[in-house]
């Protein structure tokens, strides 16, 4: 066999670029689609709250029961997906939330909101965390931070450009005796419906069962992912109740729910945040799609940063403190710009930990319970998130105060970035 020429591609570097291309894009896709109609209710609110009758609080607490069922089903679902195969089971997950997106058309006051949100959620719960799991299983440990930031590059993205897109569906007010909020949610739901029927085809189980990956480049990659599950060592699967109670699973969980409470509740908040300025409906769209467009710089480039380094728990704790602090902030202003920056700072800290945090719960985590564990730190986070958007909601409605609503997102990203910053100084000190 003749040598490889310099500079050629080395068998690793091509193996990754191509399950990168295969997949990555696809599931991004996917999210993109299924975070819109998670917050799309957001710009809906605009003009669905008066329409059907929703008051801060009922409006708060619908969004809050998305994470009632994320978190009753995340952890079944995501046992069921290592069952019947990750093709199968993620096409059926994207084809409910498709359905569960155009039911929102038929909301007509707050139980069917409820209603309505509440199977969103229970669709979703089998999405992501299946999600995360299945590219662990294709990835080694080195790219991983960077391939589940690119992954979840989809959250930002899918509000920088849905806003403006949803505010612009927003003007179909009337047209064929809808309203414009309800055509909003017909037409951004129709495009998961194909990529859950296309997902049947193009998901692999897994790596030794797609056709399209050279036996060489097979081979390379069940190896490297071997040798990394054996030098995890051995581990159980753990029942239910032993993972919610892991202490890493815990601090986890505690880092991501300041993460998740204060990206979720700014997508679901931040539209009517910006229009309490006396701004229109486009006017409001655009706008809100600023802070997600940096989030989604952010989030790559810390990702790539945390790879290159091979720094985690830090690269997790610094940006949920950047987020905490500058929610903190304000409380003291109410200028328009100024709160822009605000919020765009915010949205920076807490998208750049997406990438870093999930490969740290990764290497936290053995092989034999990263499902398990993923699925839990999940549930833990979205009780929090649960409360959080609850919490918001019932403040505003009280009080009149967005800045005081947002409180409860600064405990929680500063109890998150305080606990994992605290379990390195225990480190060392050891």
């Amino acid at each position: 066999m003749k040598p490889a020429p310099t500079g050629a591609p080395t068998l690793e570097a091509v193996t990754i670029q191509q399950i990168s291309l295969r997949i990555v894009p696809f599931l991004i896709v996917c999210y993109f689609f299924a975070f819109i109609s998670r917050t799309n209710a957001g710009l809906a609110a605009l003009q669905m709250n008066q329409d059907v009758g929703l008051s801060p609080t009922a409006f708060g607490f619908g969004g809050s029961l998305f994470f009632v069922s994320y978190t009753l089903f995340g952890i079944p679902c995501n046992l069921a997906l290592v069952r019947v195969g990750a093709r199968l089971w993620l096409g059926l997950m994207i084809l409910a939330l498709s359905l569960s997106s155009l039911a929102m058309v038929l909301v007509t006051g707050p139980t069917s909101y409820y209603l309505t949100r509440f199977a969103l959620g229970a669709a979703e719960a089998g999405f992501f965390p299946g999600a995360v799991f299945y590219l662990t299983c294709w990835f080694p440990r080195v790219y991983r931070a960077r391939v589940i930031a690119a992954f979840m590059m989809a959250i930002p993205l899918s509000s920088f450009l849905g806003s403006p897109l949803s505010a612009a569906l927003l003007g179909l007010e009337g047209r064929g005796g809808l309203h414009g909020w309800q055509w909003m949610f017909l037409l951004e739901a129709l495009p998961i419906v194909l990529l859950g029927l296309i997902a049947f085809y193009v998901l692999p189980d897994s790596p030794a069962r797609a056709r399209w990956l050279q036996p060489a480049r097979a081979e390379w990659l069940a190896g490297r992912l071997a040798a990394e599950r054996a030098d995890a060592g051995p581990a159980a699967r753990p029942a239910f109740w032993r993972a919610l109670l892991d202490g890493r699973i815990v601090l986890l969980s505690l880092a991501y729910a300041a993460s998740s409470a204060a990206s979720n509740s700014l997508s679901l908040w931040q539209p009517q945040i910006i229009q309490s300025f006396g701004l229109g409906n486009m006017a409001t769209g655009l706008l809100n799609a600023v802070p997600f467009g940096l989030g989604v710089v952010a989030m790559i480039g810390w990702g790539r940063h945390s790879d290159k380094t091979g720094e985690r728990r830090l690269s997790t704790a610094l940006p949920l403190l950047l987020c905490a602090v500058s929610l903190s902030l304000t409380l003291g202003t109410k200028s328009l710009p100024v709160t822009m920056v605000i919020l765009s700072v915010a949205m920076i800290g807490t998208y750049a930990i997406k990438g870093p945090f999930w490969a740290l719960a990764a290497d936290w985590l053995a092989p034999e319970t990263a499902s398990t564990g993923i699925a839990a730190i999940n549930t833990l986070a979205h009780v929090a998130t649960f409360g959080a958007i609850y919490l918001i909601g019932a403040i505003k409605s009280s009080t009149g105060s967005f800045p005081l609503a947002l409180l409860p997102l600064v405990g929680l990203g500063l109890a998150g970035a305080g606990g994992l910053i605290l379990t390195g100084y225990r480190s060392r000190a050891a």
